[in-house]
C-alpha cells in the first residue's frame, strides 16, 4: 500500500498546478492504472508527449541499455548518442545544425536568442524586433512567455523583455502592415495548441515566409506540440509548403523522456559560437538515445500514415457523440492534435468534460475554457480508440443528463 497520497501534493509542492485526485502509477500502451488499480484509456498522451504510448518496448530497451553505459558527461565532451540523434534530425528535415536542451521552452528560448544574435551579427543591433501572435504559447521562461500571446501568463513577472510585437493570428493584412526592416524574426505555431487548437491558414504561413525573405528576417517555427509525427507529417510545416530558418521541437521528440532541440540552417546556426549559449543537461546520452529510438519508430510511413487513419476514426466518433448530444460546434486541428470546440451552452465549461471523462475512465485535455483537446499516442490501437470513445460518450451522456435535471428543477 502506497504511503503517497494526493493531499501531500498540496502540502509539499508549490501551488502552480492543480492536479485532479487520481494518481497514476502504471501505464502500458494507451492504458493507465491508478493507485486503486482502476484503468483509464489515455487520450491525453502527457499533452502530446507520449507519442508511442507508455513504456514502449523499444524505448525501454534503449534506455536500459544506455543506463548501463553512460549517463552524463558535459558539453565539453561530445557523445555518440547526441551526434547520432543530431544526424537523424538533419537528414530528415531542413536543418543542418542542432542544439539540444531539455524542454520545449528551452528550445524556444534558444531559437529566439539565436535569431537575435544572427541579426545583430549580420545587420546590427537595431534589427531586433520579434513579431509574435495573440494567444500563442511558447513556454514559461521570461523571454518565451513574453513572446507568447497570453497576457495572463505574463502578469506579475515584469519588467519583461522588449522588442516584441503581437499581432492577430492568421491576419495577413496586419502582418504586412507591421513588417519593416527592423524585424529580426517572426515566431509562429503551425497550430496554436494552448489557444484552442487553431490551425494556421496556408496563406498566412506563406506570407510570413515571403515577408521574412523580403526583409532579411528569420522565420521561427514553434513545433513543440505539432512536431514529430503529431499531424501525420514529421513536422506540421510540411503540410504548408514552407521551410523555416529555425525550429523548436520537444514533447514527442523523446517519447516521454525530457528533451528539446533547436534546429537551424548552417548559416543561421553559425552565430551561436562557443560560449554564446548552453545547457548543462542538453544532449544528455540517456535522453538522446531514447529520442533516437522514438524517432526511428515514428519517422516511418506506417506510423505517419496511421496518424491520418486514427484521426478519421476519432473524428467520426466525436462527430457521432456531438450529433447525439449537441456538445461540439466544430472539431479542429490536424492528425492526432484534436480540438473539440464546445457548443454555446457549454462555453467556458470544457473542464467539466475533462472531469466527467476521468470519472468514466478516460484521460482528456482542455485548451482554454471552450475546447476539449485530444493528443493520444500516435500508435493508439483501434480497440483503445473504440473503448475511449465509448467512455467519452458515457461521460457526455452523464453531463447532459445532469444539466437537464438541473434545468427541470430550476
Amino acid at each position: 500500500m502506497s504511503t503517497i497520497e494526493r493531499e501531500q501534493f498540496d502540502q509539499y509542492m508549490m501551488p502552480n498546478y492543480a492536479p485532479g485526485d487520481m494518481i497514476p502509477v502504471r501505464g502500458s500502451g494507451s492504458r493507465v492504472w491508478d493507485q486503486q488499480g482502476r484503468e483509464y484509456v489515455d487520450f491525453a498522451g502527457g499533452i502530446a508527449v507520449n507519442a508511442l504510448g507508455h513504456v514502449h518496448p523499444a524505448l525501454v530497451s534503449t534506455l536500459t541499455d544506455q543506463a548501463g553505459k553512460l549517463w552524463h558527461t558535459s558539453n565539453v565532451i561530445a557523445t555518440e548518442p547526441a551526434i547520432a540523434l543530431a544526424r537523424k534530425l538533419c537528414e530528415a528535415t531542413f536543418a543542418e545544425r542542432v542544439f539540444f536542451c531539455n524542454s520545449g521552452g528551452e528550445a524556444v528560448e534558444a531559437s529566439l536568442k539565436l535569431a537575435r544574435r544572427y541579426c545583430s551579427d549580420h545587420y546590427g543591433p537595431k534589427k531586433d524586433l520579434i513579431i509574435a501572435f495573440d494567444n500563442a504559447f511558447h513556454g514559461r521562461s521570461l523571454f518565451s512567455v513574453s513572446v507568447g500571446g497570453q497576457p495572463d501568463y505574463r502578469a506579475g513577472f515584469g519588467p519583461l523583455p522588449g522588442g516584441i510585437t503581437h499581432l492577430p493570428f492568421n491576419d495577413v493584412a496586419a502582418l504586412e502592415a507591421a513588417f519593416s526592416d527592423n524585424v529580426c524574426a517572426v515566431i509562429v505555431e503551425p497550430i496554436q495548441g494552448e489557444a484552442g487548437v487553431l490551425d494556421a491558414e496556408p496563406r498566412f504561413l506563406q506570407a510570413i515566409r515571403r515577408l521574412c525573405d523580403q526583409h532579411n528576417a528569420l522565420m521561427v517555427l514553434d513545433e513543440v506540440q505539432t512536431g514529430v509525427g503529431r499531424t501525420g507529417k514529421l513536422y506540421a510545416h510540411e503540410w504548408y509548403g514552407v521551410v523555416p530558418d529555425i525550429m523548436a521541437t520537444a514533447k514527442a521528440l523523446g517519447g516521454g523522456f525530457p528533451i528539446g532541440a533547436t534546429l537551424a540552417t548552417a548559416e543561421v546556426a553559425s552565430s551561436l559560437v562557443v560560449g554564446t549559449h548552453g545547457s548543462t543537461y542538453g544532449g544528455n546520452p540517456l535522453a538522446c538515445s531514447v529520442a533516437a529510438a522514438a524517432f526511428d519508430v515514428i519517422n516511418t510511413p506506417e506510423v505517419l500514415d496511421g496518424v491520418t487513419h486514427r484521426r478519421m476514426l476519432l473524428e467520426d466518433g466525436l462527430q457521432k457523440i456531438s450529433s447525439r448530444f449537441d456538445v461540439f460546434e466544430t472539431i479542429r486541428g490536424r492528425g492526432l492534435l484534436i480540438g473539440c470546440v464546445v457548443s454555446e451552452s457549454w462555453k467556458g465549461r470544457a473542464r467539466e468534460f475533462l472531469q466527467a471523462a476521468q470519472d468514466a475512465g478516460l484521460m482528456l485535455l482542455i485548451a482554454g475554457g471552450d475546447v476539449v483537446r485530444l493528443a493520444p499516442s500516435l500508435i493508439i490501437p483501434e480497440a483503445d480508440i473504440t473503448e475511449g470513445l465509448e467512455r467519452m460518450e458515457s461521460a457526455v451522456a452523464g453531463l447532459c443528463a445532469a444539466e437537464q435535471k438541473a434545468a427541470s428543477v430550476s
